[in-house]
């Protein structure tokens, strides 16, 4: 799986810059979390390195290959969007192993047989906990949960290089984050894969990441493990970060 690399990466829309001259580098089969306050760039940089869209500036590597030509479908990337409906086929059921479903479409966009499809997608099953009786609905028809659990599914149900998520758990309530979290971080150690996941919450960078970058305005401010960016803040922003995830850790332990 690959190590990623960026060097000098910028990427505007208009007047605004999203992403800022942003050097990093994500090692082979990491956790990498991207953690920042909203429009700070978090999804632009997913994007940049799934295909979505070209940097203006700069390189993206993927083990030493330049990137940054290569369409998404080549690049071996997987993407899980934020969202209440996780960009699922809505009009497609979860599962039917003779027509396109949201978890056998991208072993049909791949030219998989039939006999091939049923076995990935009964393995994904297995892994995630999706329920047979889930195959005939549509995802209005399913909990944010559910839709959750299918949205990984049809990430992994090709085993992707490089997994991407972005704010997958946004819309769980707590004890659904906390299970949707461990599962997570259970499937990128099944997988082996190259894991970047963006969220807004300290709290759950630290408790999934092996390593942690700060975000803001579209540069890294600190990129370290959990322990390292709690023990010695790079900055005023990140000691402000901190502060507030114990403040939050405090009130939660009093109530």
């Amino acid at each position: 799986m690959p190590e990623i690399v960026l060097q000098g990466v910028t990427k505007r829309f208009g007047a605004v810059t999203a992403i800022d001259n942003l050097t990093a580098r994500i090692l082979d089969r990491e956790f990498f979390v991207v953690v920042g306050p909203t429009a700070c760039g978090k999804t632009t940089l997913l994007k940049l390195l799934a295909g979505l869209i070209r940097p203006d500036r700069g390189q993206i590597y993927f083990d030493g290959v330049l990137v940054n030509d290569i369409p998404p479908r080549q690049r071996g990337v997987r993407m899980v969007f934020q969202g209440q409906d996780y960009a699922l086929y809505p009009h497609l059921e979860v599962y039917h192993p003779e027509r396109w479903s949201n978890l056998s479409f991208p072993l049909r966009l791949h030219g998989e047989r039939v006999g091939g499809i049923h076995a990935r997608v009964q393995k994904i099953v297995q892994r995630l906990g999706i329920h047979p009786d889930w195959f005939p609905r549509k995802p209005q028809e399913l909990s944010e949960g559910q839709k959750q659990k299918v949205a990984l599914g049809r990430a992994t149900v090709l085993t992707p290089k490089v997994f991407l998520l972005d704010e997958p758990l946004s819309h769980l309530d707590p004890p659904a984050r906390a299970k949707a979290r461990e599962e997570i971080r259970r499937l990128h150690e099944e997988l082996g894969t190259t894991t970047v996941y963006v969220t807004h919450d300290l709290a759950e960078a630290f408790l999934v990441g092996d390593r942690v970058a700060v975000m803001r305005a579209g540069r890294f401010l600190q990129v370290a493990t959990p322990k390292e960016i709690r023990d010695h803040p790079a900055d005023a922003f990140v000691a402000e970060f901190v502060r507030a995830y114990r403040e939050g850790l405090k009130r939660a332990f009093e109530t």
